[in-house]
């Protein structure tokens, strides 16, 4: 497109569906299975390569779109597995949708939205809120595996309203929550074999369309033989045009599925003029095709009279846009096509390489450059590249795309170069944690470099990584050493000291050194320090007050810190709107608002993840297993922990692992799985670590750490005096330290051990005291969390109120109902049944057992539905029977009956 910005070219060949051709057979009965299928959340489209996916998912756009649907589409690529990238064009394809079908800005990056977090967060409320019947199609879905952009798409699907539908083409069956659609009838799966040609759809392609002179046992022999791959029959019907004797052809035709493609690319291949095979040969290194690329690597030839001598003949050019400028090959053909040119031409590899990265190098794309100089095999012109763009990379967080390059490039050349060596250095610390950076750091020798650009960055990464391994410690006497070099001609350095640092001396408890330090970043110039160092500010002193008790400024803090990149220039800050996100999402969990919680973290939680953010990577993953344990999926929850657990393990973070275990036992003791929650409590961790732990001022400790874990077993167990003494040792060092958001937690759980040791008056008066503070900072999941027994107080607290002779406070009383609504109905059961007999008349099946048993575990129906291979309504059936059979009137009644009888 002459003229046209790179972007415009990448925009409008992502957000269209290919054209479609003259040849194409009405995919009718399938179009019509999808579009019958209104109830369905998500549509998978799911077959191999060449069975028409896209053609069928395009004639479902065309027939929607008749109907008064607004739809868009979005093919994606290997790239959107950076999450930046991809929001960029989500957003554009969902501007089609919210905006009534209008046009996209002319280029991704006019929105005001500046991060990824902003960003999604921004496109799920967008979609969430839609009216209007919508459908999002998402093509080409299995180049997608990053897990940031799969928990999006996961989240977004699961909020999508009443009439919205996401439809996605995917040779792979993507890790979106599919078990629970399924089971919820909230999916529609279209495979292979739905996909496949029927006769009668071949017999209208083959003669039809492609107008070929066969006769009905030639149609049923190709049939037979291609099993109805639309690919296959494609390109044999290519074949059979340039054939005197199409019979002897079928007759030699091989209907082998992983044959076929090789077997008539090269009989296709064969047909061909000269010119326009080694065309072919020659411009399959691309991944799009335009006239000027393809003369850069063809200079002798007449590159857009080929082009459109291709085009022209539908043969193998699938155009990316309306302007029918940018093309692509087939995907199948092109990795034919390329092998034919190894096999044949290896020498010209090379070349043609270095030819489309100088290309792109004057078109100012320096990553695709870079791709081609590292494909060519030319290191030394991929190094200079990368001198000149590396930094900029570097601050734009494109850190996997850093770490792969200089993963290909042979160590020996970066020697030389301790520049690049630097840059590798922060690449690994974002992408393989921060040992294997210090074991770069030490091979590379570049703490000893004097060189005055290096100096800079070792003084900053060391305390950074460093804190990132939990070594706070270490890392502020490192730290303090760079401090006073500051500012240096490094800003990237320098605010990654400036934010390591900050962050340690909070995590020690010296929160006037941090303060004063973020105030001097605050002062720092430049449009790049500023905006990140608002954020990184208004979080640690949020981390603050958090602690100290004041849980609405906390939540002020986080949400100002959330907004704060959007002045930045681009999606550059995801690495700190993470830092910043998950605990904003920590926030609005508090609030009970688990829905908007649970999209925050899906956003920020794989950032934390990506960065090595121990507190943050607890802090998400922690908040989402509870979330997912409210909702009664007991079995989600536990994965999530087994895989934080897991990631602590490969990380040699030994507190995420004891966290993540002492997590685990809470949730077994909510399950009174009393056995399995002592266990895990006695595996989470040793002494010396909690001992440390207790030391510092570490976000995901505050509440969690091993005493208060034991204090919580020991009044469970049916020990409340021991666990009062402990409370009030714990009480004493808690107000010392003006930890006061964790006195509350243990004040809440004196007053359950008090009323577990009968002393149900002094239990009131604690009690009054916890949630008359709650009420004023507006504390509801700190309550609500610890089970049945806090709700319990508290629905006795309500109830004492209301037959007292005295005036309540209205906002208390307010703010205690609201807590009694978010522990839900079945701490507010009537009065018990009259005990049961010994033995059931009528006894259970073994079916019904295990849905009591799931039922006393916190399973919801639709989990217990997936867990056991059934609809809910079977669920809900079982739980009918086991009612009457047990003369319940409740859930929880039924599990308690069960309990006394010995059955669960």
């Amino acid at each position: 497109m002459a003229g046209a910005s790179p972007n415009r070219v990448l925009m409008t060949s992502k957000l269209n569906p290919p054209t479609s051709r003259a040849a194409q057979v009405p995919r009718t009965c399938v179009v019509d299975k999808v579009l019958s299928a209104s109830a369905a959340r998500l549509v998978l489209v799911r077959a191999p390569a060449g069975f028409g996916k896209t053609t069928v998912m395009s004639q479902c756009m065309g027939r929607m779109e008749e109907q008064g649907m607004v739809t868009a589409w979005l093919t994606l690529d290997d790239a959107d597995n950076d999450v930046s990238r991809f929001l960029w064009y989500l957003n554009a394809a969902v501007s089609r949708l919210t905006e009534d079908g209008k046009e996209p800005p002319s280029t991704p990056y006019d929105r005001a939205f500046t991060s990824t977090g902003d960003a999604a967060l921004d496109i799920v409320a967008r979609l969430s809120e839609h009216q209007s019947a919508f459908a999002l199609f998402l093509d080409d879905f299995e180049r997608v595996q990053d897990s940031a952009v799969l928990g999006l798409i996961r989240e977004i699907v699961e909020h999508l309203p009443r009439r919205g539908q996401f439809i996605i083409g995917t040779r792979n069956l993507p890790e979106l929550g599919l078990g629970r659609l399924r089971a919820r009838g909230q999916l529609l799966e279209i495979d292979a074999r739905q996909l496949r040609f029927s006769m009668d759809e071949t017999t209208d392609f083959l003669i039809s369309r492609r107008q070929l002179a066969l006769t009905q046992e030639d149609l049923l022999r190709i049939h037979d033989r291609t099993e109805g791959w639309v690919t296959a029959l494609w390109l044999a019907s290519l074949a059979l045009e340039g054939h005197d004797s199409p019979e002897t052809f079928i007759e030699r035709f091989s209907g082998a599925n992983q044959t076929i493609s090789d077997y008539l690319a090269y009989d296709v291949l064969a047909l061909q003029p000269e010119p326009v095979r080694e065309f072919l040969l020659h411009t399959s290194i691309l991944r799009h095709l335009n006239v000027s690329i393809c003369q850069a690597l063809l200079p002798h030839t007449n590159a857009r009279a080929m082009l459109s001598h291709l085009a022209n003949s539908h043969t193998f050019l699938t155009p990316l846009d309306n302007d029918d400028q940018t093309y692509r090959y087939h995907s199948l053909f092109a990795e034919f096509l390329k092998s034919q040119l190894n096999a044949e031409h290896p020498e010209e590899i090379p070349r043609l390489h270095l030819a489309a990265s100088r290309w792109y190098e004057q078109e100012n794309r320096p990553v695709p450059a870079i791709d081609h100089a590292l494909e060519s095999g030319d290191y030394q012109r991929a190094l200079s590249l990368l001198r000149g763009h590396a930094a900029n990379l570097l601050s734009q967080g494109r850190m996997r795309l850093l770490s792969r390059w200089f993963s290909i490039i042979p160590p020996e050349r970066l020697k030389q170069d301790e520049e690049l060596q630097m840059t590798w250095v922060w690449a690994l610390c974002f992408t393989r944690g921060p040992t294997e950076a210090l074991e770069m750091l030490e091979e590379t020798g570049l703490e000893q470099s004097t060189n005055p650009q290096i100096r800079p960055h070792v003084m900053a990464i060391r305390p950074l990584t460093l804190s990132m391994m939990d070594q706070q410690e270490e890392a502020i006497e490192i730290g303090e050493l760079g401090l006073p070099e500051l500012p240096t001609c490094q800003p990237f350095a320098d605010m990654a000291l400036i934010n390591s640092m900050a962050s340690s001396y909070s995590v020690m408890g010296l929160y006037n050194k941090a303060r004063q330090l973020l105030d001097f970043a605050r002062d720092a110039q430049g449009t790049y320090a500023s905006a990140f160092n608002v954020m990184y500010s208004e979080t640690v002193e949020g981390i603050i007050d958090m602690q100290e008790g004041r849980q609405r400024q906390a939540a002020a803090r986080f949400r100002l810190a959330v907004g704060a990149t959007r002045e930045a220039s681009s999606f550059s800050q995801a690495n700190g709107n993470a830092w910043a996100g998950v605990l904003h999402a920590g926030a609005i969990y508090e609030q009970n608002q688990l829905d908007l919680a649970a999209r925050l973290l899906h956003v920020y939680g794989p950032l934390a993840r990506d960065v090595g953010l121990p507190d943050h990577m607890l802090l998400s993953d922690i908040m989402l297993a509870r979330i997912a344990f409210s909702r009664g999926e007991i079995d989600q929850a536990f994965r999530i922990l087994t895989e934080l657990e897991h990631l602590g393990h490969i990380r040699n973070l030994s507190r995420v692992v004891a966290t993540t275990r002492l997590e685990r036992s809470r949730l077994l003791l909510l399950q009174r799985r009393f056995d399995a929650a002592r266990q895990e409590l006695d595996r989470a961790g040793d002494a010396e670590l909690w001992q440390r732990v207790q030391t510092l001022r570490l976000p995901a400790n505050d509440l969690e750490y091993r005493e208060l874990a034991e204090i919580r077993m020991d009044i469970v167990a049916g020990h409340p005096e021991k666990a009062l003494e402990d409370i009030e040792r714990e009480l004493a060092y808690a107000n010392d330290e003006q930890r006061f958001r964790r006195a509350l937690m243990l004040k809440l759980l004196k007053a359950i051990a008090l009323h577990k040791n009968t002393r149900s008056q002094e239990a009131m008066t604690v009690m009054g005291d916890v949630l008359h503070v709650a009420s004023s900072e507006g504390y509801l999941r700190l309550l609500v969390d610890e089970g049945a027994a806090a709700g319990a107080l508290v629905l006795l607290f309500s109830q004492n109120q209301k037959e007292g002779s005295e005036r309540t406070d209205p906002i208390l009383a307010s703010y205690v109902q609201s807590l009694l609504d978010a522990f839900g109905p079945e701490i507010q059961e009537p009065a018990a049944a009259p005990e049961p007999e010994n033995t059931l008349l009528d006894p259970l099946t073994r079916k019904e057992i295990r849905v009591l048993q799931l039922l006393s575990e916190g399973y919801s129906n639709s989990a217990m539905a997936e867990k056991l291979f059934v609809s809910d309504s079977t669920v809900r059936t079982h739980l009918r029977n086991i009612n009457s059979k047990l003369n319940a009137s409740s859930r929880t009644q039924a599990v308690a009956i069960a309990r006394r009888l010995g059955i669960v």
